[in-house]
């Protein structure tokens, strides 16, 4: 389990990426604004430079930012 209380999954085959925050799933992201909703929906801190803080952000599978296949 990550230690990061946000975890961005890997590329779902469909599209977009999985979100969880604190292990419940926020939703389905197709660009870090939709990941950023998902922050303020949760109360937590919801600037884009969050999203390269590893303490806050895990990115699984894949390049962080990027949201579809290569």
């Amino acid at each position: 389990m990550s230690a990061a209380p946000i975890v961005i999954h890997r590329l779902s085959p469909t599209g977009g990426r999985r979100v969880t925050i604190r292990g419940q799933i926020a939703g389905l992201a197709y660009e870090d604004q939709d990941v950023l909703e998902f922050l303020r929906r949760a109360g937590l801190p919801d600037g884009v430079e969050l999203l390269d803080r590893p303490e806050w952000v895990e990115w699984r599978g894949g390049r962080a930012h990027s949201y579809v296949a290569a």
